[in-house]
This record gives structure tokens, sequence and C-alpha cells, in this order.
């Protein structure tokens, strides 16, 4: 079926651009997210395509005061994949992987806005994400990652936030990892699902800074990384396998204190407030990533945040996937500043340095 994107000389396979591929579980995915310099404030934003499956569905989520809002959005999307558009949420590229403009249209829930994101930076190409499940694929991606800063406004229940100096993060990533409904007829395993996950986009002044790991259930990390650019001196810095150290907040899988030393650098979290990844179809029971809503669906939904740690304790998984906003100190022998940034980590099943043994040990002890 030929679309609009037809006419852009991207294609990579005789087929047109509506396809892509012969595996159901291919997605190509936006995230964004952005944050005051006083940690008051956290939006979000996601839109995810998913071409065999001719969905698309959007997000988009705002933490404030003691609640995250969530405007959730899913369509059909009828091959077309440069109609970034899923009901009230739109995606502008005003310039690839430098200039973008996010809109949240007027709806019936009083959440809408208009936000632009500028790059800090050149992008960083993460290294592919391939991973096997005993004897089947369950990821094989690539990533982009970037910082951001943002201008703009967001209105909720009548009220106006000013979006002026707040920076963020982005982040592209594309190829495949299980989406929409579970298959039919499953590769079955008596292992314990596992999957072992940290990511730590930092703004500071003059730098910004990366560091990733995926983990095994013995340690061992399959995916680790660390890049440090100077945006002073337009210079970077890539480290394999930094050294990390890591302290949970007592009977729970959350990360209380993290330090990660990286060359003669030494970076130190201080967490504060909580972004629940839900938000963004993450885990979620009815709105994860892929899931047919038919034609258009338009949801709302508001996590309470006092209660939403408890919830988990009882065994709400679907808010263990986090974004922990945190500011950072960061010194080397010549700097001494401090920045702000996210400790992303969804940590399920087994994982021998931590301590964890089962699937969701130590939430509930």
């Amino acid at each position: 079926m030929l679309t609009p994107a037809d006419d852009y000389p991207l294609h990579q396979t005789p087929e047109t651009i509506d396809i892509s591929g012969k595996n159901r579980n291919f997605y190509d995915r936006f995230f964004f997210n952005g944050y005051s310099d006083k940690g008051d404030i956290f939006f979000a934003v996601a839109l995810g395509v998913y071409p065999q499956l001719n969905i698309m569905d959007a997000s988009f989520c705002l933490s404030i005061g003691k609640n995250q809002y969530n405007l959730r959005a899913s369509k059909k999307m009828n091959g077309d994949r440069l109609n970034l558009n899923v009901g009230p949420i739109k995606i502008n590229i005003v310039k690839p992987l430098e200039e973008t403009i996010l809109i949240i249209k007027e709806n019936e829930y009083g959440i809408s806005g208009e936000l632009h994101a500028k790059a800090r930076h050149k992008a960083i190409e993460e290294p592919r994400f391939t991973h096997n499940q005993d004897s089947g694929i369950f990821i094989d991606c690539t990533r982009a990652t970037q910082n951001i800063t943002w201008h703009g406004e967001i209105k909720i229940n009548n009220q106006i936030i000013e979006i002026e100096g707040f920076e963020g993060t982005r982040d592209r990533s594309w190829g495949l990892r299980p989406i929409g409904n579970r298959d039919d007829q499953e590769n079955k395993t008596n292992k314990a699902p596992q999957f072992y996950w940290i990511w730590t986009p930092m703004n500071f002044s003059n730098h910004c800074i990366f560091y990733h790991k995926n983990d095994d259930s013995l340690g061992k990390s399959w995916n680790c990384k660390a890049v440090i650019d100077d945006l002073e001196n337009d210079s970077r810095l890539e480290i394999n396998n930094p050294e990390i150290e890591i302290n949970y907040k007592k009977n729970t899988r959350r990360i209380n204190n993290l330090k990660i030393k990286l060359a003669d650098a030494e970076l130190e979290f201080i967490t504060g407030r909580i972004f629940y990844m839900q938000g963004l179809g993450y885990t979620h029971p009815e709105w994860g990533h892929g899931n047919n809503h038919g034609q258009l669906k338009v949801s709302f939904d508001t996590i309470d945040l006092d209660k939403a740690e408890e919830e988990l304790s009882k065994g709400l998984i679907h808010n263990l996937h986090i974004q922990t906003l945190s500011k950072i100190k960061f010194k080397t022998p010549k700097i001494s500043v401090t920045g702000q940034g996210v400790i992303e980590q969804l940590f399920i099943g087994p994982h021998k340095p931590s301590g964890f043994e089962g699937i969701l040990d130590r939430i509930t002890k």
C-alpha cells in the first residue's frame, strides 16, 4: 500500500514503507522528558509506531504536586507512518535530531500545551541491544539518545505552566521487542523472567553525560556504556563498563544512592521525584505498547504519588518501572558542579549482585 512516506528515498526493502520486515514485534518509538531546575515539575511524552500491527499510540504525562496526570491515545494508522498525530497528541519534526515541537491539543481532560525541544549536542548512538531469552529473540534494537532544552507552556485545569529553561532528554529507538498481545504459542521456559536495566541521562552546564547497563541474572552486563560530551570543547569520551556503586532502599528494589566512576570523573546522585513509566504505557495492563484499542481511543487517569509506592508493595507490578529525578554531583580534578537528570530503573527477576532471587522479592519482604 502506498503512503506519503513512499515519496521519501528511505526504502530498505523492495516493499512499500508501510511494511517493516516480517516480524510482528517491530516498533519505532519517540520518547521525551523534561524537568524544572527545582525538581517540582516533570513531564514526558512518547509515541510508538507498530507497522505490522497497524497501530500508533502516544502518551503525555505531567507530574506536579502530589499527582501524575496521564493522557493516553491509540489509533489505527492505516499504514501512514508519517502522520505523527494520535488523538490530541502530535509530534512535529522541525529539523531531524535537532528540533521538535510537541503539541497537546485542547481536549475534554483539561490538559494541553505546546512544547519546543532543541538539542544540546549531537545524538549518541548506543550499542545495539540484542538479547535472547532461551531460544527466542527478546530484544534487538538501536537507540539514539540526546539531551535537550525546552520552552513553551502546559495548561492543566486552567492553570498555565510556563516551560522556560527546562532541560531533559529525548531518545529514538527502533527494532524488535515484545509489543501488543502475547503470541498464541510462546517460547515456554521454567526460568523466572529477568530484566535488569539502568539508564542515567544527565544535564550539566557544559556537559551531557549518559550511562546505561543491562545485566543478566548473574550480574554480567550484556550491554553497558557511558558517554561524556564536553559541550565547551566539542569533544566526546566513550567508556565501556565503568565502575558503579548502588545502594537500595530497605525492603525494596528502588535505588537509594547511586555513584558512577567514569575515567577521572565521579558522579553522585541524590534522588527526588518519582515518575511512573506506566503513564507512557510501559508494563501497563491496558495501555501497553501496541495494544489494539480500535480506530481511535483517548483516555486519561491520575496516579496518586503518595499511594503509588504502597500499591507497588502490594503487588501492583506496573508501578515497578520508574524514572527518578535526581540532583547529580559531577567531580573531576578540574570540575566540581551540580546538574540534574534521571535514574531510569526496571528490575525484574534475579540479579545476584543485588541479592534479588525471585521475580519481585525485596518488594514484599
